[in-house]
């Protein structure tokens, strides 16, 4: 049994797919299925399920899978104590970030990154909130900025911002020239929205819960469009498709000739972005120099927090 074949276990039960587990270890997919084998008559167990679509785990291969996540995390842990010894901010920090966040905080991140540790090159990866919480878990990555709320246990976390969020509406749109918006007031919009698996997406259609019906009947469907990110959705609303609602820091800080970001009317909906981790991870003058530099950039349309 090696470290290499319990990566490949987690891969798989977290993919649920040997192809794309295969991808994200960097091997050919009959090298990891060959190691799978090996591994499951060395254990004589059975570890998953393979279906015509999708591989699920057995239940004795859950136990199995939890369990070398623990020993991949103790593995890593081992390499982090030497580190520390030398110096914890000496080499990479794997961070992972939702694709709301990333576009518009990493420019100044990297910079403060950059000026105030750069023997400590940030890894970064984008992804959705779900995904990120996988690979966290898995010692795939060191730590993740995400948007609350979210299963956190083992997890240490600190929070960021709070960020409100703002309605974007087409320069000429009867909104634009208005003060502030309701969320009553955009019951009869064309609302864009962005598509599953996002979170913000999530948090928009709690604000606005009369669009959660769009992919269900057909006035919905009328009435709302999906975008794969927020910059493509900004740029419908500007071609005069409909409105949508964003967070505070993707709001440009100049004027865009077609778009207005208009407030919402008290009470104004926001989200709350933190710093997680796990709580076993050895390198905490990692996270507290992460955090620093965060706290350092220069980010406007946001609430600052301190832990």
């Amino acid at each position: 049994m090696t470290l290499t074949e319990l990566r490949y276990i987690v891969a798989v039960a977290r993919e649920r797919h040997f192809g794309r587990a295969a991808e994200a270890c960097f091997v050919s997919q009959p090298t990891l299925s060959v190691a799978i084998k090996k591994l499951e008559e060395e254990l004589d167990v059975k570890l998953f399920e393979r279906g015509s679509s999708e591989v699920s785990t057995t239940p004795l291969g859950e136990a199995i899978v939890r369990q070398a996540q623990t020993v991949l995390e103790q593995a890593q842990a081992l390499r982090d104590i030497a580190k520390t010894g030398k110096d914890p901010l000496t080499g990479p920090l794997r961070l992972g970030l939702i694709y709301t966040i990333g576009p518009y905080l990493l420019p100044e991140l990297v910079r403060q990154a950059i000026a105030r540790t750069p023997q400590m090159p940030l890894m970064l990866h984008e992804n959705f909130t779900a995904k990120l919480l996988d690979m966290l878990r898995a010692n795939e990555l060191d730590c993740a900025i995400l948007a609350e709320r979210f299963p956190d246990a083992g997890l240490a976390v600190a929070p960021l911002y709070d960020e409100p969020f703002l309605v974007a509406v087409p320069a000429s749109h009867p909104l634009a020239q208005r003060g502030a918006v309701s969320a009553q007031e955009l019951k009869e919009e064309t609302m864009l929205l962005l598509g599953a698996g996002h979170c913000f997406r999530d948090h928009v259609l709690e604000v606005c819960p009369e669009f959660a019906r769009f992919s269900s009947d057909s006035e919905g469907i009328r009435r709302s469009f999906e975008g794969s990110s927020l910059e493509t959705i900004k740029h419908m609303v500007a071609s005069g498709m409909g409105v949508t609602v964003v967070p505070g820091l993707s709001v440009p800080r100049e004027a865009h000739p077609h778009l207005r970001f208009v407030e919402f009317a008290a009470p104004v909906p926001t989200r709350r972005v933190v710093l997680a981790w796990r709580k076993s991870f050895t390198r905490y003058e990692a996270i507290a120099a992460l955090r620093n530099a965060i706290y350092a950039c220069e980010l406007s349309g946001v609430v600052r927090l301190t832990a």
